[in-house]
């Protein structure tokens, strides 16, 4: 197999952690649902090709994301996952932290939005009352002594409002911060950020002292800029970037939203720089050429395609 010179640079982070969110992001979007076995398969096969934080479902009601209403079938089909394998899970409220604390979730996301459109389109709420909603569970979830990630979606633009100034996207992430969350990830759900967008935010999120080490990246290629968008967040020092395998997924909320940054394509990258990864780049391009396999089309992926020579 093929691999990429490597050359790395100064100035850049020497380990990067990278959170798969494929078996979540990236088949809520699908049309057709899959198969409980086979999403459990998935999470496998990217664990044994190295990945070690997977976010494996969505305790939604079904009724708004009925491709992962199996999420209390397949979260125990994961329990023999080795040590050191972090399953993150996605809950919108209170009843549905309750029920990933049920079945021994220790990681759990609450998804947030930096635009008052995407908040109603996504909530069915203002921005303000989306905020005053996910409080409380954040402090459940803290006082279950358990790992909380605020996602922050529309960071750089959302469909309706355009643009979205940087002060209100500071105010949210300070805003989940001080609700407790431990990790927020800035999201450019369609995908309209470019590498200057990138380094403004997060230098006014390090000025308004929110550390540089709780913050991820999630980056759509809409416009094929998740890459140039993710090499300027690593010259900012974050260390952990949102990929999925294969480029699945997109945003059942936003139909602008195209695909995750792919995590072959990230790969691809962090290792010609010389960034340690973990990750098995071969292992995980095969994951992504079975998966694509179970999902009848070929992945979207351009190193899954260069190396696998899907067509």
């Amino acid at each position: 197999m093929s691999l990429p010179m490597v050359v790395p640079e100064d100035g850049l982070p020497a380990r990067v952690r990278i959170h798969e969110v494929g078996a979540r992001d990236g088949l809520q979007n699908e049309k057709a649902t899959v198969p409980t076995e086979v999403k459990a398969e998935f999470v496998h096969r990217l664990a044994e090709a190295g990945l070690t934080t997977i976010e494996a479902t969505s305790f939604v009601h079904p009724k708004w994301v009925p491709q992962l209403a199996d999420a209390e079938t397949l979260f125990p089909l994961l329990s023999d996952l080795p040590a050191g394998i972090a399953l993150p899970v996605l809950v919108p409220n209170t009843r549905g932290l309750e029920r990933a604390l049920a079945l021994g979730a220790d990681r759990v996301a609450v998804f947030a939005s930096a635009s008052e459109s995407f908040a109603k389109a996504n909530l069915n709420r203002t921005l303000d009352e989306a905020l005053g909603m996910f409080e409380p569970v954040v402090t459940r979830a803290k006082q279950e002594e358990v790992h909380v990630r605020g996602y922050v979606s529309m960071c750089f633009g959302d469909p309706w409002e355009g643009a979205v100034p940087i002060a209100q996207v500071v105010r949210v992430c300070t805003a989940l911060r001080d609700m407790g969350c431990d990790e927020l990830s800035l999201g450019d759900t369609i995908g309209v950020a470019t590498p200057g967008n990138v380094t403004s935010l997060l230098g006014e999120l390090t000025r308004q002292g929110v550390p540089i080490a709780t913050l991820g990246v999630h980056f759509h290629d809409t416009y094929g800029q998740a890459l140039a968008n993710t090499y300027a967040a690593l010259r900012h020092g974050v260390t952990t970037v949102d990929a999925s395998a294969g480029g699945l997924g997109g945003c059942p909320y936003a139909k602008s939203a195209t695909g995750n940054l792919a995590t072959e394509d990230l790969v691809w990258m962090l290792q010609g720089l010389g960034i340690e990864t973990g990750v098995d780049l071969g292992r995980l391009t095969a994951t992504s050429v079975w998966m694509a396999g179970q999902l009848g089309r070929p992945s979207p992926s351009r190193t899954v395609r260069a190396l696998s020579h899907q067509e």
